[in-house]
């Protein structure tokens, strides 16, 4: 039986998106090696997002996540948007 975990990205801003990228790669290769696997699906929840509808992400996006095993998360941050801004509804 192999172990299934699924996993929300939340790449976030910047640098890490390139971050997020390269762990998964790492994830992968152990999954691969340990004989498990990994579900992910990722979130468009960033400083970019808010530029486009206003928020970072959905009102109900922590309930999104409860069905998940593990939270990947890269950063956020970006000028213009201030951090109680960038940073607040991600404190889960």
């Amino acid at each position: 039986v192999v172990n299934n975990y699924r996993v929300a990205l939340i790449p976030g801003d910047g640098i890490g998106r390139e971050v997020l990228a390269e762990g998964v790669k790492v994830m992968e290769a152990a999954a691969s090696r340990f004989d498990f696997q990994f579900n992910w699906t990722e979130f468009d929840w960033s400083c970019e997002r808010f530029h486009s509808v206003g928020e970072i992400m959905p009102a109900d996006g922590v309930e999104q996540l409860h069905d998940f095993d593990a939270i990947y998360f890269g950063a956020v941050g970006f000028p213009g948007v201030p951090d109680h801004v960038s940073l607040w509804n991600l404190l889960i």
